[in-house]
């Protein structure tokens, strides 16, 4: 008997009302810290009416907020993609020196607030930095302008795609890429005909992570903005004016789109998982 039907049969001997009462105490947290909010986030988006939300979300501001954001994150999370691709084979199929140290450094953005790295890039592009003097003098604007706001967001987000990876290269070993290329295969059809395959889903995953991610950023792209309307707001600080200025109903109308790209991710994230446990038993 194996440790999985062992804990199944112990928990099984658990009494009815204990399976019971943490069931509806799982249910209930849910509910209230989960359900709810979602549902009122929609509830207050529709309170107005059809004709005030769709006026909420057509307003220019909006529509800039929308666009830029669907901007930065296209432009970051194909960086990141690249990134994580790169250290995660670097990782898992070499050894070399400082690679904790690589390990350790894509773990950092995990470890520091998003605001200090928006904070961080100010310092070193802002107009009183050590870089501020040569950008203004090269007509370069970083901070307060699109570049800033893709900075930060590669810095918060790189991480997902590579964490994916990196795991399941390692398991993956490094046999099967060998036998590629003592068989004359290129770098680079080892990794498309032999890697890739195993790695299509989690890589989505990761992807699907960043993305989720890269569009939903608040705290580090809010110091880098400058919260310039229709030129340097995303949605979540679009939201954030709104909420400020007391129109409630176009703040929610604009909060219920980024609650749907949340809801479609974790019906995405959910199909992924899927796959990869139905991929992994065929396997």
């Amino acid at each position: 008997m194996g440790p999985e039907m062992v804990k199944e049969s112990v928990a099984l001997r658990d009494p009815v009302w204990v399976r019971i009462v943490l069931t509806l105490f799982a249910f209930a947290f849910l509910g209230v810290f989960l359900v709810l909010p979602l549902a009122v986030v929609f509830v207050e988006a529709f309170s107005g009416g059809w004709k005030n939300y769709l006026k909420a979300l057509s307003e220019p501001d909006a529509l800039s907020a929308i666009r830029l954001t669907f901007l930065v994150a296209a432009i970051s999370v194909p960086l990141n993609l690249s990134f994580g691709l790169a250290a995660s084979w670097c990782i898992s199929k070499f050894e070399f020196r400082g690679k904790q140290l690589l390990l350790t450094l894509i773990d950092l953005p995990f470890s520091v607030a998003p605001v200090i790295s928006g904070l961080i890039y100010v310092l070193l592009f802002g107009a009183s930095s050590m870089f501020g003097k040569w950008l203004i003098s090269h007509d370069v604007q970083i901070i307060f302008a699109v570049p800033g706001l893709v900075l930060t967001t590669v810095f918060v987000t790189f991480p997902f795609v590579a964490r994916e990876l990196i795991p399941l290269m390692q398991e993956q070993g490094t046999e099967e890429e060998e036998a590629a290329i003592l068989l004359g295969a290129s770098g680079w059809q080892a990794f498309w005909r032999v890697t890739r395959p195993n790695i299509t889903w989690g890589l989505l995953y990761g992807v699907l992570l960043c993305n989720a991610r890269a569009m939903g950023e608040f705290g580090a792209v809010s110091v880098v903005s400058g919260h310039i309307r229709g030129l340097t707001n995303t949605i979540p600080l679009h939201v954030e004016i709104l909420y400020n200025e007391y129109n409630f109903v176009a703040a929610f109308a604009v909060a219920s789109l980024l609650t749907l790209l949340a809801l479609v991710t974790l019906v995405i994230k959910t199909i992924i998982e899927w796959k990869r446990s139905v991929s992994g038993q065929m396997s």
